[in-house]
């Protein structure tokens, strides 16, 4: 059983304002899903021995004179750790200029692009992202719009999880923690939460 934190939207006051080492003890690998300070990862980075990897958020526009120190940005890439494939795609719906931003087209060239490195690695078991899927517990609102492209690569490679921040826990009751869509687990990280992987 592997156990994975993922963290995203805001600066988890457990894991930064009251650390200690021996919550972080038997975690194994570490998912940002974004909008998270470069400081609070770097942080983290100094006391774990796991990766810490990440996408962007679109408030992280920070991230592109200072990235977080000690991790690893997996944007447009599948990254394989102990035979878990993490294939990250960040950003949200563009709904103003600024970077990590895109049109639905735009996503969909992204993951168009992604295609030989799936095809490479024969899928993927979990997509992190920053977004949420399109009409998928996403929001009303054109900014918490989500992605058309997400829900196509669910269909099509049936992932174990689906990571996504983006959505705050706070929006409103309907927005839960882990919801399903055919065969993937949908985790909202919103400030934290540990996911149970069993290999």
């Amino acid at each position: 059983m592997m156990r994975i934190l993922v963290l995203a939207d805001v600066e988890s006051k457990y894991y930064w304002d009251f650390f200690s080492k021996d919550k972080i003890e038997d975690i194994d690998l570490i998912l940002s899903a974004g909008d998270l300070k470069a400081e609070f990862l770097s942080f983290l980075a100094t006391y774990v021995k796991v990766p810490i990897l990440y996408v962007h958020g679109n408030h992280d526009a920070e991230y592109e004179e200072k990235p977080p120190e000690g991790c690893i940005c997996i944007e447009d890439k599948i990254y394989k750790y102990k035979g878990i494939r993490i294939m990250g795609l960040g950003g949200s719906i563009r709904y103003k200029n600024g970077p990590f931003q895109y049109t639905q087209n735009e996503m969909k060239l992204r993951v168009m692009k992604m295609k030989p490195k799936i095809l490479f690695n024969r899928g993927f078991d979990i997509l992190l992202t920053h977004a949420p899927a399109y009409k998928i517990y996403d929001g009303e609102d054109k900014v918490h719009e989500g992605f058309e492209s997400f829900v196509t690569l669910m269909d099509k490679y049936s992932p174990k999880f689906f990571v996504h921040g983006h959505i705050h826990m706070n929006y409103g009751m309907n927005n839960k923690r882990e919801r399903s869509y055919k065969d993937t687990r949908i985790i909202n990280a919103y400030d934290h939460f540990i996911i149970e992987y069993d290999e």
